[in-house]
């Protein structure tokens, strides 16, 4: 069926965290969610399940033995990725995961390695683990875009570092991580004994000419050494459902997770799993529509900042629908989400919130209809006008 990613549907009256923060008057491009409606499969596959009107304990043999075949099929046929279905284990979601990883394989006192900036939960995961925070950041190129130095990502390692949490595709900077690239993170990682941690939720939110390369696919040893986070919440629009999962192909450190998890990291709900295991089975042709839309806001987000939005940078995404826009030469006074709230009534997320290197940055989601994501851009560029 052809899906129409055009049509405004009104989320104010659905307790969405995105619409209903903020003012009516508000565009709201912060949280990552899409304002389209999921795969009509996972639709129709949750109205079956409400329709028969019981939703008692999911049972951890039934639905969901079904979602792990699911996912070791798909992790073969994407990635040539031989996992086993008892490398699964199903987590409400990749920041839950993210936390009990750092509960479960680490010690206070020892050090948790990150690249910012990042995704926000990253910046909390050692506090929360009572773990050293340590953090090096990412290169800022002239084009926009993002490299790891090399040098300085072997010197944050020291000699209390036991864990690396990985962001790739990473948010907010956009980029997908080449092969050559993931290789030497995670030999770097092997040689220091620190355990990888890698979220990997926007891996199949990827443009064109890109390949995601699972970290832990790349060689047995490395997937001995990883822990990989995936869901099909963000590429199916689904994320309310919370349904998450992570690969732990090593039995010692999975057997800490389950530990850990225990009393505090809840079942995934039975909704949850219908959703995913529906997306996952039937939600190709959705998915192949929505990213060649995606692709088409990125490329008119381009164009629109280049041609409109003086003193504002924006190096085109290589995966995730957000944008990572450079405002620092804009001349506006004060932090640019902030300015853009009041003055454009424009909800963008505040670069200085992902850690170092975020200062002066504003982060876009443009997972919406093309003609949301241009008022947004409008009302953007009738605010820097009064700059002038």
């Amino acid at each position: 069926m052809n899906y129409d990613f055009d049509r405004v549907i009104p989320r104010r009256p659905t307790d969405s965290l995105k619409w209903n923060a903020y003012d009516q008057n508000v565009l709201p491009l912060w949280v990552a969610d899409m304002d389209f409606q999921s795969p009509e499969p996972v639709i129709e596959a949750l109205q079956r399940r409400v329709a028969h009107g019981i939703f008692g304990y999911p049972s951890s043999h039934a639905e969901a033995m079904q979602l792990y075949e699911v996912l070791v099929e798909r992790m073969l046929r994407l990635y040539g990725w031989q996992i086993q279905a008892e490398d699964i284990l199903l987590i409400p979601g990749v920041v839950t995961g993210l936390n009990l990883a750092c509960q479960a394989l680490a010690d206070p006192g020892d050090g948790l390695l990150i690249q910012t900036p990042v995704y926000m939960p990253f910046l909390n995961l050692a506090s929360n683990a009572g773990l050293l925070p340590q953090q090096m950041e990412l290169t800022y190129n002239p084009d926009g875009s993002y490299a790891i130095d090399w040098e300085a990502f072997e010197a944050a390692f020291t000699a209390e570092t036991r864990l690396f949490v990985l962001c790739n595709p990473h948010n907010p900077v956009g980029r997908v991580y080449t092969r050559e690239e993931l290789e030497r993170m995670a030999q770097i990682c092997l040689q220091k004994k620190v355990i990888i941690c890698s979220d990997e939720i926007h891996c199949d939110l990827l443009f064109s000419g890109q390949r995601h390369i699972p970290i832990a696919s790349l060689d047995p040893e490395i997937a001995q050494n990883t822990i990989t986070l995936m869901a099909p919440s963000k590429t199916y629009n689904i994320a309310g459902l919370q349904c998450s999962f992570a690969v732990v192909q090593n039995a010692e450190l999975r057997k800490k997770l389950q530990q850990a998890g225990k009393g505090l990291a809840g079942w995934v709900n039975v909704m949850g799993l219908v959703a995913g295991q529906a997306a996952y089975q039937h939600g190709q042709e959705w998915l192949e529509q929505v990213l060649f839309y995606l692709e088409g806001n990125r490329n008119y987000l381009a164009r629109y900042v280049a041609n409109n939005l003086p003193g504002i940078k924006m190096w085109r995404p290589e995966g995730t629908y957000l944008a990572w826009l450079d405002c620092r030469n804009a001349g506006i006074p004060c932090s640019p989400g902030q300015f853009f709230l009041r003055q454009a009534h424009v909800a963008l997320n505040e670069g200085s919130t992902f850690g170092k290197g975020g200062e002066g940055f504003v982060r876009l989601n443009f997972g919406c209809p093309r003609a949301t994501l241009r008022t947004a851009l409008e009302r953007m560029q009738a605010a820097l006008q009064i700059l002038d």
